[in-house]
C-alpha cells in the first residue's frame, strides 16, 4: 500500500541535522519505505540523513512524504506528525 501527504515545514531551522536524525529514527522504526521530496522535486528515503540534508528543504517550503509498505498509513501519519510538530525543537 502506498499513500502521501504535503506538508509544510514550519520549524526554524529546516530540515537539519537534529531534525533529520529524528526523521530517520522515526522512519526505521515501520517496515515501510518513506520518500522525502522537495518542492524542486528533489528525493531522498528517509533512512538515511546525509539524502534529507540534500533537499535542502527550509522553513516555509512544502515537502511531499510518500510511504510504501504494509503500515504505509501509521509511517506517514507519524512522519507527517513530527514535521508539524516542528521536530519537537519549538513551542
Amino acid at each position: 500500500m502506498q499513500c502521501s501527504k504535503t506538508v509544510l515545514i514550519q520549524n526554524r531551522l529546516g530540515l537539519h541535522a537534529r531534525a533529520a536524525i529524528k526523521l530517520v529514527e522515526l522512519a526505521q522504526s515501520f517496515d515501510s519505505t518513506v520518500t522525502i521530496q522537495n518542492q524542486e522535486g528533489k528525493e531522498a528515503t528517509a533512512d538515511g540523513v546525509m539524502g534529507l540534508l540534500m533537499l535542502e528543504s527550509a522553513q516555509g517550503q512544502n515537502v511531499t512524504i510518500t510511504a510504501d509498505g504494509n503500515d504505509a498509513e501509521t509511517a506517514l501519519q507519524a512522519v507527517c506528525d513530527l514535521i508539524e510538530h516542528k521536530f519537537d525543537e519549538e513551542e
